[in-house]
Order: structure tokens, then sequence, then C-alpha cells
């Protein structure tokens, strides 16, 4: 490898992920302002499109909010499971670029390229051959490309040039790329933390990259060491290929406070029923459960157990039933509720452990995977339970839906 480009980082964006999906699948959505989520009063947006951001509408903005400044925009539920078929296609054309990718959600991930110049020639040839794949295996969707010499900057870079980017920054310009940037854009510099560094007078990268580190740490802890290293192009952060969830969640935002718990219940099977049907489809099993409320007050109550491995909602709903009867002293009312299935294991590896997997012959089971082959066929929501035809049909569903979460708390 040459000493120029000790390492290929590649950063991998796709542009407006979710509502590009949408224009995908309905060409009567192309060129419109679109939001995706809930159009609820607690509706969050998940994904504006281009057309949308262009009157400020944004990610995890207030649906209302968003509507306001986007009047003439156009409301769309998020479907996830065509979300997750769409990611499913461009994380394998990523796996044919490099062994080592390390999704980070649906619509992004880190390759790392490094000494791969003799298979996909520079760095701007290796991005626009992953663009040109990303393009062809979704019949048409963009991904903007990131490449340099460590994580931090190649993500920063995917960003950069949105939508359809490639930005390449070699490592020896790292530290000079970043410095006009604001500090903004530092990882893990959220609002509060931004006005804290600029009511200290730091208001670029490059003021961090040239600061005292010393004072940098009395100032922000942990916190400005990282910076420091970040704003200096310093990240010895590998890119994980073995990155595998290690959970997976449904959680919904109400439009009314619930508070009884039948009616808590009822939105458990659902999420129950989602969650299985994705461990279904990765082939793993989980070997915990947890219930997570939150209150009118955004008070947070949780409880979880450990239980045989199982793929199977009927199972999972059981235990999360069993969890919602030990919050009865908890007061609320509730606008969130959520059920994730945690410490997941592959079939492959539960076989290994076990000798044999659960039971694959239960009615539950076998009712639940022919619901999987009825949705695959005809689309999802072609067979529901009587009594989920009558529940709220607008709730929302929380911006933090994802297939990958890294820890097992909340």
């Amino acid at each position: 490898m040459s000493d120029d480009w000790p390492r290929i980082i590649v950063h991998a964006d796709m542009d407006a992920f979710y509502a590009a999906v949408e224009q995908l699948d309905d060409p009567t959505l192309r060129g419109r302002p679109l939001l995706v989520g809930s159009d609820s009063a607690r509706g969050v947006v998940l994904t504006a499109s281009y057309e949308a951001r262009a009157s400020g509408a944004g990610s995890a903005m207030p649906m209302q909010r968003a509507r306001r400044l986007c009047p003439e925009a156009l409301v769309v539920p998020p479907r996830f499971e065509r979300y997750q078929e769409i990611s499913e296609l461009v994380m394998k054309a990523f796996g044919d670029f490099s062994p080592v990718v390390e999704p980070l959600s649906l619509d992004e991930a880190f390759l790392d390229m490094t000494g791969s110049t003799r298979l996909f020639g520079d760095p701007e040839s290796i991005g626009r051959q992953i663009k040109t794949a990303v393009r062809e295996c979704t019949g048409g969707l963009t991904a903007s490309v990131g490449i340099s010499g460590t994580r931090y900057v190649a993500k920063v870079a995917s960003g950069f040039r949105k939508p359809d980017g490639l930005t390449i920054v070699p490592p020896a310009t790292m530290r000079e790329w970043l410095a006009p940037l604001p500090v903004s854009s530092l990882w893990g510099a959220g609002p509060k933390t931004t006005e804290r560094l600029k009511a200290k007078g730091w208001e670029t990268i490059g003021q961090i990259a040239s600061a005292d580190a010393a004072l940098l740490e009395r100032s922000l802890g942990e916190l400005g060491r990282r910076f420091f290293a970040l704003a200096n192009g310093l990240d010895p952060r590998e890119v994980v290929g073995s990155r595998r969830a290690h959970s997976v969640s449904s959680e919904r935002t109400l439009n009314v406070d619930i508070a009884k718990p039948e009616q808590i219940a009822g939105y458990l099977r659902l999420s129950a029923a989602n969650v299985a049907a994705r461990l279904r489809r990765s082939h793993r099993f989980a070997r915990g459960v947890r219930v997570k409320l939150k209150t009118s007050d955004f008070r947070v109550v949780t409880r979880q157990r450990v239980v045989e491995p199982t793929d199977v909602g009927a199972v999972l709903f059981t235990h999360a039933t069993s969890l919602l009867e030990e919050m009865v002293g908890e007061s609320g009312p509730f606008r969130l509720v959520r059920l994730a299935a945690y410490d997941l294991v592959g079939a492959e590896a539960l076989a290994a452990q076990l000798g044999l997997l659960p039971d694959a012959g239960n009615r539950e089971r076998r009712l639940e995977t022919a619901l999987d082959a009825l949705a695959a066929r005809f689309g999802r929501g072609v067979v529901q339970r009587a009594g989920d035809l009558a529940r709220d049909r607008g709730v929302g569903i929380a911006a933090n839906l994802d297939f990958l979460h890294d820890r097992d708390d909340d």
C-alpha cells in the first residue's frame, strides 16, 4: 500500500433513503416534497426528500413543524420491511468490494478498502464503482461516498456534497480539510456541546486542532481529548466487519396517552409480531425480552428477562405481558411503548451450543411463518388479527427504530 494511503476507509451513505425508496416505488412521488413518518400530533420525520429539505424540513423534526415549513409536502407512512429489503441489496453490493463492511444502519456503512487498489484502482475509482454498484442493485437509488484515511473523516466527507456526492480526502490533507468546518461537525458534538464550545471561542474544527489539549480536557473531559484527536485527523478505530445487531426492537409513539394494561398489551402484540418477523428474516433467535414504557412526562420504565431462545412473536408477547404485570405499580399514562428482543444468536451458533434448535414444529411458529409467506407474496397487512383492526391507526413509529442496536441497554 502506498505511504500516501496507509488506510483507505470508505463511508457510503444512501441519499434521503426512506424517501428515495418511496419515490422509486411510486413514480408519481418523484420530484415532489415528501415526508416519511407518522402524520400525527407526536409524529416525527424519519426522512425528508430533498425537495422538502429545500423548505427547511428535515429528519428527526416534529412532523407538525415540518408541515408548517413545507405545507405542500406529502406525508407517507414508513415501510420498514421494504427499506430493509433494499438495504440488504446495498450491503451485499458493498460486500462485493470488501470483506470488511460495517453497517451503521439500514442506509450507511463503512468499508475498509485498504490494499484493494490493484483490484479496483485508486480511491476515486473505488468510490465511483461503489456508487455505480448501488445505483444498479437498487434500480436507481444514489449514495454519497466519502473516502479518507480514518473513519471520522470518511464519514464527514460522505455528507460534504450530498446528494450523489463523492469526496476524497487524502490522509495528508485531513487536518487542513477539516479546519474550516464548524465544530458541530465533530463526532459527538450535539447542540448543547456545540454551544459550550462556541461560548469558549471555538467556532471551527481548526481552532479545536490548534487549541491547548489540556484546556480542552479540563473543559470537556474525555470528550475534549476525543475532539482534539479528531480535529487533528487522528482516529485509530478500525472498521469492524463482524458487527451484528445485539438487539431488535419496535417502538410506537402514540397519538393519545394510554394507561390501561389491555391497551398497552395491544401495542406490545403488534411490536412482538414485528420483532419476531425480523428475527426470522435474519435467521436469529432472542434470548432476552425487554419492555419499555415512557410516561407523558418522559419518565422511562423498563423491565426485562432472560428467555429460552425464540423467534416466535407469540412467545415474545407472552413474556412481554408478564413483564407488563410487573409494572402495575408504575403510574402512567404512557406515550410510548417499546418491545425489544436482545442477546441475539444465529441459528448455526445455537445449534452448535445446544445440539438442537428450538422446536420448529410448534403451532405458533408454523402460523407465523405462514403469515411471513403471505406477506412476502401479497404485501404487509394482507392478514391481520381481528383485535388489531379496531386499534388506533394513527400510531406513529418512533424515529429511532432501526435494525441495528449495539447496546443491550436502552
